[in-house]
């Protein structure tokens, strides 16, 4: 019986994962297809209930579904409650089983380019739900602090107590007169944007959320963008003598992660970059 693994979310025609999922897939020669399934939020019950099915080995779950699907899950992980939202579904003897591989998506990417975020100092760009699973990957990694800049101040404090003890989490406003983003950037060992500025299609796909002025040498700029490749951040970054760090690797990690859950085979990684970056090319013609 050929399976399927399901991608929720809305919209979901722009995403790279069933490209480089199915390859994968292919690759290894499981029976199983993976399917974008575009749904508004009155669908998600629906779509909880047909997860259920034998036919269904899971799902992963992007924007803007990723808090809302909790309510159908019957088992969500540490991570899950720590983050408060969920990536992946796996299916288990008709019980969904919930965790959030973003988190080891930063982690690996990160380690994939030689920066690990152990004991470094963090700017976070950003404070929306992709933000949240970065501050608990840096906690994971025991990073020494994380200063979280965004234009709602009040949206950045959401985000203070996922530090614990262990790695104090402060924040701070995202203009580019702000002295403490200026002071924050300047101790800075590694900074991530996790807002959507510079994203093809975005809001603003020509912006950068900080200028290469307020970069260093020296320091890991790390974007959770992936279209285009290069962003306006990385090239500000780049500028400055950063070394940048593109969101594809996030985004294929977490998807890695993902697949060994649903299939319990070592995903190929390799395949998985081919196919994503041959989509994303396809899209560029």
């Amino acid at each position: 019986m050929t399976q399927t693994i399901a991608l929720i979310g809305h919209p979901v025609a722009h995403s790279l994962s069933p490209a480089f999922q199915q390859a994968a897939l292919d690759a290894l020669g499981v029976d199983a297809r993976y399917e974008a399934w575009d749904l508004l939020p009155e669908e998600l019950p629906m779509a909880a209930e047909r997860l259920r099915s034998a036919a269904l080995l899971g799902a992963n779950v992007t924007v803007p579904h990723k808090e809302a699907m909790l309510r159908f899950i019957d088992r969500p992980d540490a991570l899950v409650e720590r983050v408060g939202a969920l990536n992946t579904i796996v299916h288990r003897e008709g019980q969904l089983h919930a965790t959030n591989t973003d988190v080891s998506g930063v982690l690996r990417a990160l380690e994939a380019a030689g920066a690990s975020p152990r004991g470094m100092r963090v700017v976070l760009l950003g404070a929306g739900g992709a933000a949240r699973a970065v501050v608990v990957a840096m906690r994971v990694a025991e990073a020494a602090s994380v200063v979280v800049a965004n234009r709602t101040r009040g949206r950045a404090e959401d985000l203070v107590e996922l530090g614990g003890e262990a790695m104090p989490v402060t924040t701070c406003g995202l203009e580019e007169d702000d002295a403490e983003l200026e002071a924050a950037m300047a101790r800075a060992d590694l900074v991530v944007n996790s807002t959507t500025l510079g994203m093809t299609h975005g809001p603003d796909e020509h912006a950068t959320p900080v200028p290469a002025r307020m970069f260093r040498g020296g320091q890991v700029a790390f974007d959770l963008v992936y279209v285009p490749e290069r962003t306006p951040f990385l090239e500000a970054a780049e500028a400055a003598g950063a070394r940048p760090v593109g969101g594809l690797a996030m985004l294929v990690h977490q998807g890695a992660e993902s697949f060994r859950l649903w299939t319990g085979y070592e995903p190929p990684v390799d395949v998985m970059f081919e196919a994503a970056r041959a989509a994303l090319a396809a899209r560029a013609r």
